[in-house]
Order: C-alpha cells, then sequence, then structure tokens
C-alpha cells in the first residue's frame, strides 16, 4: 500500500483510514469480531484509525484501545470531541471545560497517554474559535495530544480558525474531516480548494454514501430502505432527489462493470484519487465489508472514467443537499431572517 504525507505534519497516512463508528452497539456488537477487524485492516497496510468518544458512547473508543494493545506505535490514531455524550450541561461542545475534561476520557478509553490528531466533530456556533483552539493548543503542549483538526468546516470557517492561529500563535488545524464521495460533491467548490491552499491533510467520511454506492440499494432491490424505515430526507425515496440518485447509481454499476472493478472500488477510488484528499475514511462493520473495500487502495481510475462520473454527477454538485453536513445551519429560515 502507498502511504501519502498528512498535510504538512510530516506523517505518513495509508490512503484508508479505518474508521469505527460501527464498532460497538451501533453497528457490531461483537468486541473480538472487531477486534479482529481493526487487526486485518492493520496488516493489510491501513495505519490510520479514526473514531469519536461518541460513538456507541464510548464504546468505539474501547475497542479501538484493545485491539491496539501491543501495537500502538503502527497506527496514527485520531478521535474526535464536541457531540453530547449524554444530556447533562456541558457534556459536549467545543468549550474549554469540555475538552480538557474529555480528553482525559478518551485517553482512558484507548488505552494510551496520547492522541495523534484530536479533531473538533463539528464547528460551534456559540463559542468562539479561540476559545477552542487555546484549550486544544495546552492539550499539545502537554503532550497529550500530537496534532489537530476539523471536521464538517465550511471554507470559510476553516479559513477564520487558520487565521485565528496565526494572530493569536495558537496551535492550527492541519486536518479537515469533510464528507465526500461521488453524490456528496459539494466539497469540490470551496472546501478542498481552500484545505490544499493551507497545506491540510483531508481525511473524508462516507465514500459510499451512507450505503448508497455499496451495490445494496438498487432500483426495485429487496430490502430498499423506505421513508418509513429510514425517516431521514436522506432516505425518503418518495423525493425527487433521491429518485436521481437511485438513477446515477444504476449508471455507476454500469461503468465500474465496464471498468472490471466493483461498485464500491469504483466509489472509494473516485475519492481517493482527488489530489485534494489524503485518505478516505472506511467504516465497515464486518470482515466481509471490510474485504470489500481494501481492494480500492489500488485501484486506478481512467481518464475515460472520471469524465462518465462527471457527466452523471458535476463536479461541485451534491445531487441531495440533505446530503451535505456544513452550512446548514446558515440556510435555516432563522439565519435567512424570513
Amino acid at each position: 500500500m502507498e502511504y501519502r504525507l498528512l498535510g504538512r505534519t510530516g506523517l505518513s497516512v495509508s490512503p484508508l483510514c479505518l474508521g469505527a463508528m460501527m464498532f460497538g452497539p451501533w453497528g457490531n456488537s461483537d468486541q473480538a469480531e472487531s477486534v479482529k477487524i481493526i487487526h486485518r485492516a492493520m496488516d493489510a497496510g491501513v495505519n490510520f484509525i479514526d473514531t469519536a468518544d461518541v460513538y456507541s458512547g464510548g464504546v468505539s473508543e474501547e475497542i479501538v484501545g484493545q485491539a491496539l494493545q501491543g501495537r500502538r506505535d503502527e497506527v496514527v490514531l485520531a478521535t474526535k470531541f464536541f457531540m453530547p455524550m449524554d444530556d447533562r450541561p456541558n457534556h459536549g461542545g467545543g468549550s474549554r471545560k469540555w475538552i480538557i475534561q474529555e480528553v482525559e476520557n478518551s485517553l482512558r478509553r484507548l488505552g494510551t497517554d496520547y492522541l495523534d490528531l484530536y479533531q473538533v466533530h463539528r464547528p460551534s456556533p456559540t463559542t468562539d474559535v479561540e476559545e477552542t483552539l487555546g484549550a486544544l493548543t495546552d492539550l499539545v503542549r502537554q503532550g497529550k495530544v500530537r496534532y489537530i483538526g476539523s471536521s464538517s468546516y465550511s471554507g470559510s470557517q476553516i479559513v477564520e480558525a487558520q487565521w485565528a492561529s496565526r494572530e493569536r500563535s495558537l496551535e492550527r488545524f492541519v486536518t479537515e474531516q469533510p464528507p465526500y464521495s461521488i453524490l456528496v460533491r459539494g466539497i469540490e467548490e470551496d472546501v478542498l480548494p481552500t484545505v490544499q491552499r493551507h497545506g491540510m491533510g483531508t481525511l473524508t467520511y462516507s465514500p459510499l454514501a451512507g450505503g448508497w454506492l455499496s451495490g445494496r440499494w438498487r432500483k426495485d432491490a429487496a430490502g430498499m430502505p423506505t421513508s418509513s424505515a429510514r425517516p431521514s430526507a436522506r432516505f425518503d425515496m418518495s423525493s425527487p432527489a433521491n429518485q436521481r440518485k437511485l438513477d446515477v447509481v444504476e449508471e455507476l454499476a454500469l461503468l465500474a462493470e465496464r471498468a472490471g472493478i466493483t461498485l464500491i472500488e469504483l466509489a472509494i477510488a473516485f475519492v481517493i484519487n482527488h489530489p485534494g484528499v489524503t485518505s478516505a475514511i472506511i467504516g465497515p462493520r464486518t470482515m466481509e465489508q471490510l474485504e470489500s473495500q481494501l481492494p480500492a487502495a489500488e485501484v486506478r481510475l481512467s481518464a475515460e472514467v472520471l469524465d462518465r462520473i462527471d457527466e452523471l454527477v458535476a463536479p461541485g454538485v451534491t445531487l441531495n443537499p440533505d446530503d451535505n453536513s456544513y452550512g446548514a445551519a446558515e440556510l435555516t429560515a432563522q439565519a435567512r431572517r424570513r
């Protein structure tokens, strides 16, 4: 497996990053199997693991910590904070109080005395970015965190954070973690060019678009999600945007077949083909899913295949705006004063 530099950190990471969201009650409750999946990925050359405190209420971090016993130095270990861990006040967010408290919990669950990458899971509309950066800077200086990053920030929020770091002499975000797939290309317009200009590494999540590009959901296929089974607008099959996505998936499946690869390999290879992407986060729940995703690291898409993808989904376009995980707050009626 070929490795890539993570921004300007000097760290070399695999083009596939193992996402641990599905390890624990949210996905695979068999901890022993989850550990085996992590070990298989590492043995295949994956040296980048991403989790978060909120995944399965901390169980994901515990499973990752168990898997890394005796192998901690083999990986670049990333986790995240921000999402509420319970319904008590101040048990979430980007405040100094919560960051200083929660990093200790993550370190304990992961069984390590330092984090390679500590990321803000989402931007906060109620917390000054200097507040968050100041607390994270202290953690870096204490040796508990090596690098810091952001997740689902808009282009302007990325720039604001970089400016604050420079003006206040604080540690800067060296990575950004946005959503990116063939069906969700919105970050190509602003986020990816912005992180490239600032020399940041990019680890993108959901390359299979929440399962849309896994081959599981096809027109007239059994097990097709319904609006009652998946109430989110992202899975409301009566919406024209999602009907368009189904049409595109059919065309992509044919394209993959003609290229001699699977739809999963096509989807992941598309993401890591972008020069602004360092690593794509894959989130297998089972060993079978992992094995279907690992070959994508070696796939190189031809110009003809990439051109056809651009015909199906234009660069910078997200077919269903509900799939974007950033910028939503700015588009609410309250924000527009309507």
